[in-house]
Formats: structure tokens, sequence, C-alpha cells
């Protein structure tokens, strides 16, 4: 369930409910031209080049999903909420793509493994995220990769996640990671944004 661009994904929200006006921000239905292509862009550049198999992870409605399978990838997403695996079921009706409820920290994918885990605006609301990031480097194939989207948005009381506790969090797992600024592309957003938003891409094998 990618989050709101504001942060506003905290835990314990009805997910269900908020379904229906979830593609109302520019960043989660990319209904935009210009915030669609640059999420396109962004996407290319952090997936691997070939076509394999993706992970979404707190998929929501499936925007990041549809922009992967029309990259030519097969698209596995999740996400805990009924209503949100719907959408994007419909979504990407026809395209080579599967979506299951189920816990992102978690994901009910059995033995599967991918060649890429991605991740937007979810990991921060997740507790114990050393150990998630564990298990979804496990979920990789050797050479795999996990994309991951955060940031911290808000002043009086900031939630999310910065990217040097990422990085940190990142460590142990022995990969090789780089940060991306987002939070001065306004394309990606529908407006200009001022809080730290940013993508890792962890590269293994």
């Amino acid at each position: 369930m990618s989050g709101n661009s504001d942060g506003t994904n905290a835990p314990g929200l009805d997910w269900d409910a908020l379904a229906a006006s979830f593609d109302d921000e520019p960043d989660h239905g990319l209904r935009d031209a210009d915030v669609r292509r640059a999420w396109a862009a962004r996407l290319a550049s952090w997936l691997p080049a070939r076509p394999g198999d993706v992970l979404d992870l707190g998929c929501g409605t499936g925007s990041l999903s549809l922009l992967a399978a029309e990259q030519g990838h097969r698209v596995t997403g999740v996400d805990r909420s009924p209503a949100m695996v719907e959408l994007a079921r419909t979504k990407l009706a026809g395209r080579d793509a599967v979506f299951l409820t189920g816990d992102a920290a978690v994901p009910p994918v059995g033995e599967q493994r991918f060649d890429a885990v991605l991740v937007r605006h979810v990991l921060w609301t997740l507790p114990g995220p050393g150990r998630v990031l564990r298990h979804w480097r496990q979920l990789l194939r050797p050479a795999g990769r996990l994309v991951l989207v955060e940031g911290v948005w808000g002043s009086a009381a900031p939630v999310g996640i910065s990217a040097g506790r990422l990085l940190d969090l990142l460590g142990p797992l022995a990969g090789q990671a780089r940060v991306e600024r987002l939070s001065d592309d306004a394309s990606l957003w529908g407006r200009a944004v001022t809080d730290e938003r940013y993508a890792v891409v962890a590269t293994y094998g």
C-alpha cells in the first residue's frame, strides 16, 4: 500500500475504505502524463534491464506494478488490503501479473524468488525493519536487487525512515547500495515537496 505523498500511511488506517480514492494522489494513480513518465523513467533505471520477476510489496492499486509490467517484467503484487488487490487486478487485467492479499513483511510467495523486490513507502510502517529487510533479501535470486522508495514526512512530528538509517539497516546484508534523492523532482509528486524523499537501490551478487 504505497503511502500517501504526505506520509499519512500510518499503521491502523482502513485501507479498504481508502482504496476507492487512493489513486487521486498524483503519485498513486499516475493519471497525469508527466507524473507517469517521471515514475516510468525512474523505475526503468532501478529495475533490471532485462525482463524479470518483480515482487511489488505494499502494491496498493498496482500503479508501479503496471509500469513494471509495461517494461516487460513479470509482476507479483502483495497488499494486505483486499480492496486494493482487487483494484490492482483490474488495472493489470491481461498483463503478466499476479496479486495476492498478504503481509508485505512476510509475503505469501512460498519458495518463489525474484530478480527485484520493489517497495514504496511501506518499510517505515513495519515493526523490526532490519528483520524485514533480511527476509526480503532472502526472496531475491543471487543477482537480485532491493528497490526501496522511502522518506521522512512532517516537521512537527516527523514520520518515516531516513536514508542514513536505511543504509545502516542494509549494511549487514552486504550488498552495493546507492541513494537517489527524489525530493527535488516535482514531476514525481505532481507538485514541489520539501521533505526527504529518496530511493535506495541495493544490488547483490
